[in-house]
């Protein structure tokens, strides 16, 4: 009964994380219609570094070490902006339920570079969903019809940064924690904004009090869904509580329709399912092997 019980708070906290993601993502398009995409970037970095960094503190962790310096936190850090800076990208430019839906892709990538960099095994059935979920991807940007756009390629590219952080993290110092790399995943945000917008010709703008507001509640559903995240995977079993994952899928297209009268294509549709699909398999299929 205890067993079930963590299993429910944990996919409660699981689908509770998802909605501040997406969340997160609704006020990051809405601030891109007007301030440039380096801006953005620049003031969540930042906010994101302090938030962060004073918890980090508050714990007792160190922000500045040596430690800092390894090997796969430079990586780590690398894999952090260039997924970062092209999913906002794609999130700012695209529809949203179309970037959210590429984005379900990451766990795949994620067990296609385990497979090949780290020499973990994976068999011909978990294989077959990776090329599966991608032939999903496909669908949903629908390379050589009039329905395609070079800006999907955006969510992909982050796909691929997003899936370098996660590995690289996995060879991450056990002494370095996780409101260390938090910290620093989002202070790199900060040079990538500026760098961004000393290459672009967009002026830099003052955000407006709505503005403000959005990047406030950015930083307030961002953070706590992160939270939410961490706390799901303590409290229940993971086989479990990471299918919910996918819940991000479901509040973006809604908000996607909702807020930004962008509903989903059925291509979108279709192809977002043949991912989630996929993902799921191999997720099942993980478990009954650790099993």
């Amino acid at each position: 009964m205890d067993n079930l019980r963590e299993n429910f708070h944990g996919s409660l906290l699981m689908v509770a994380a998802m909605a501040g993601f997406a969340l997160e993502d609704m006020f990051i398009k809405a601030m891109g219609a007007r301030l440039p995409v380096g801006e953005v970037l620049a003031l969540l970095g930042a906010g994101g570094a302090l938030i962060f960094g004073a918890i980090a503190l508050w714990r007792g962790d160190r922000l500045i070490s040596r430690d800092l310096l390894a090997g796969p936190v430079l990586l780590r850090n690398a894999g952090e902006i260039l997924g970062t800076i092209c999913f906002v990208s794609a999130v700012i430019f695209t529809p949203l339920a179309q970037a959210s839906a590429i984005l379900q892709a990451t766990p795949l990538a994620v067990t296609l570079g385990a497979a090949l960099f780290l020499g973990e095994t994976v068999g011909w059935r978990r294989w077959s969903a990776i090329l599966i979920g991608f032939a999903g991807v496909l669908i949903v940007i629908r390379p050589g019809t009039e329905g395609f756009s070079v800006l999907s390629l955006l969510a992909v590219v982050a796909v691929v940064g997003l899936a370098v952080r996660d590995l690289a993290t996995r060879r991450v110092p056990r002494a370095i924690t996780s409101m260390q790399l938090a910290t620093y995943g989002f202070g790199v945000l900060v040079p990538a904004g500026v760098a961004i917008g000393l290459v672009t010709p967009e002026p830099v703008l003052m955000p407006s009090l709505a503005e403000w507001g959005m990047i406030a509640g950015a930083l307030i559903v961002g953070p706590l869904g992160y939270y939410a995240l961490i706390a799901a995977m303590r409290i229940g079993e993971v086989s479990v509580i990471t299918p919910f994952r996918y819940t991000r899928l479901i509040f973006a297209m809604a908000i996607s329709w909702a807020v930004f009268s962008e509903p989903p294509d059925r291509w979108t549709l279709i192809g977002g399912a043949v991912i989630v699909a996929s993902g799921l398999y191999t997720l099942w299929r993980q478990a009954r092997l650790r099993r």
